[in-house]
């Protein structure tokens, strides 16, 4: 990291000093009226794999955008790593590596020869290292074998893991990536869900939006729903998903029966599933032995009999009411 940029680490207004973002009442009106993110507070630890989650259009980029001091805020304060954004900006950012809608390229240029001009245009990266930090780069996102490419031949997934290798092209304090897999196909996902965790493990906080709730719930420690510009809900990813009830799970060929016996034992929503099988249902808040025992009462032949974990997905929809677009 440069010399002469300052020591980001320290708290100053920014709250705890564990703290690598916090933003209190930050909001964003464009001109027009249209109200994109609306009085936010957010707090992501230091060391976190930080899932940023909502629909396309919820405010995620517009948040990120002032995060990283492209825009101002209309109102509200936001401080990264300590220090206030925007204003000290040219301070924090060596320490940031950042992937936001997209990486900007040069498509006459390798992606080689791309990660070049980025890492120039850094001043506090040290030129007679850049060759060989280029090259663990593009090794670490899987685009060594593709390096002496054209960047206007890459697919889209190719684009964003470039982007990511510019994003690592230094040691980062805090990675902000915004929708980093889009375009990947589920192989590319998976490298790079692992490589997000390497790098956590690394010591490095990362900053991951994403609208993907399997993409939050594989990846990320803590995380944040957003909807409609406003904050629904932040903190741990299981204390989340333990907000939701879980699911019971019935197994039985005597379908009709079962579910007439849960209904009358105050099981709520019961859905008949896979092929006539399988019946599920919010649990009771009895014991599971009676309900059990009640099943077999009535002549319903039960294979088998358990309740389901609670999914980000289930705290979701029980937040909003909405479904969601949980593919991954």
């Amino acid at each position: 990291m440069g010399a002469g940029h300052g020591d980001p680490g320290s708290p100053g207004d920014g709250g705890h000093p564990d703290d690598v973002i916090r933003t209190r009442g930050l909001t964003k009106r464009y001109r027009g009226g249209q109200l994109a993110v609306d009085a936010l507070d957010l707090t992501v630890p230091r060391g976190s794999v930080f899932g940023f989650l909502g629909p396309n259009g919820s405010g995620k980029t517009t948040t990120i955008r002032m995060l990283m001091g492209l825009i101002e805020p209309t109102s509200g304060s936001a401080w990264v790593l300590g220090q206030p954004i925007p204003r000290a900006a040219r301070t924090v950012l060596p320490h940031v590596g950042a992937l936001i809608e997209g990486p900007a390229l040069y498509g006459h240029l390798s992606g080689r020869d791309n990660l070049h001009r980025y890492d120039a245009a850094d001043p506090t990266a040290d030129p007679r290292t850049r060759r060989a930090r280029t090259g663990a780069a593009l090794e670490r996102v899987g685009l060594t074998a593709a390096a002496g490419k054209k960047a206007r031949a890459y697919s889209l997934g190719m684009k964003q893991r470039l982007g990511l290798a510019a994003a690592l092209l230094q040691p980062r304090r805090l990675l902000v990536l915004d929708e980093p897999t889009n375009g990947l196909d589920p192989q590319g996902m998976r490298e790079i869900r692992a490589l997000v965790r390497e790098l956590a493990s690394d010591g490095s906080t990362v900053f991951l939006s994403s609208h993907l709730l399997d993409e939050i719930e594989q990846v990320c420690t803590h995380a944040a729903v957003m909807a409609r510009g406003r904050l629904l809900v932040q903190g741990a990813v299981a204390d989340l998903a333990a907000r939701a009830r879980g699911r019971l799970v019935v197994t039985t060929p005597d379908t009709s029966d079962a579910a007439r016996v849960l209904k009358e034992r105050g099981v709520g929503d019961v859905v008949v599933a896979q092929e006539g099988l399988r019946v599920t249902g919010d649990p009771p808040d009895g014991d599971p032995a009676e309900l059990t025992a009640a099943l077999v009462a009535a002549g319903v032949r039960v294979r088998a009999f358990g309740v389901e974990r609670a999914s980000l997905e289930d705290a979701f929809v029980a937040l909003t009411g909405e479904g969601f677009d949980v593919a991954g």
